[in-house]
């Protein structure tokens, strides 16, 4: 490494600008790709972003914390986009009011049948009774996964890793899922990918079409709603 970037590489390093330069590359790269792409969900720019930043973390050997201290600044606007996620919703509103009832029947179903197969297999794996309950709640959006994970239980860390990954499988996954199910109604398609992918999957389902982002976002919003109650309940019945 010649002197100049060296000096670069020594300021950044010392600074929190450093954790929040690489995640703001990586995302743009990743939606660069996407777009190049056509938006293929197998470029999902999320997947594309936690590659790029997991392999420049193993190449410089930078410790994760003090790359977080720099990426903290974009995490704190999770809370601020959830909440910009009602903008859609309200713009088709009379959509959603129609289908009050359906809406309801699918989220319950989908929260427990998201929580129920992802720990009925682990369980069959062998998994341990703190990590099926790290698992239950990952297809929450993270903040309502953590709090959940932490009064059954579980592990709020592993839970925070898990609803990422499931996030990002389902934006990869659930578009093609779907095609593949004939599943042509956007209401519906929104509602399954919000229900078991959460954010990610909400941002997808926005890129894609705005009436299935509306009853994605809805989904995420009622679906840790659900979760939260049912679930500690459900856990408690059964001990």
């Amino acid at each position: 490494m010649n002197e100049p970037l060296h000096r670069v590489w020594v300021y950044l390093e010392a600074t929190p600008l450093l954790g929040l330069a690489v995640t703001l590359l990586a995302y743009l790269a990743g939606d660069a790709l996407y777009r190049r792409l056509r938006l293929n969900p197998l470029a999902n720019p999320v997947l594309v972003a936690v590659l790029l930043v997991s392999a420049f973390l193993w190449i410089t050997g930078l410790d994760y914390r003090r790359y977080f201290d720099g990426a903290q600044f974009i995490h704190v606007m999770l809370g601020p986009a959830t909440v910009a996620l009602a903008f859609p919703l309200y713009r088709n509103l009379a959509a959603v009011r129609r289908s009050g009832i359906a809406i309801a029947a699918a989220i319950t179903a989908g929260s427990l049948t998201a929580a129920a197969s992802a720990v009925v297999v682990a369980w069959a794996m062998g998994a341990g009774g703190t990590t099926l309950r790290s698992l239950a709640p990952k297809s929450v959006t993270t903040p309502i996964a953590m709090g959940i994970a932490e009064q059954i239980g579980g592990n709020p860390s592993l839970t925070a890793v898990l609803v990422i990954l499931t996030g990002i499988m389902g934006a990869v996954m659930g578009t093609i899922v779907l095609d593949a199910m004939g599943i042509r109604d956007w209401r519906a398609r929104g509602l399954a990918v919000g229900t078991t992918a959460h954010g990610i999957g909400t941002a997808r389902a926005l890129q894609v079409n705005p009436v299935a982002g509306a009853f994605a976002g809805l989904a995420m919003g009622l679906n840790g709603l659900a979760t939260a109650i049912l679930l500690p309940v459900l856990l408690a019945l059964l001990d």
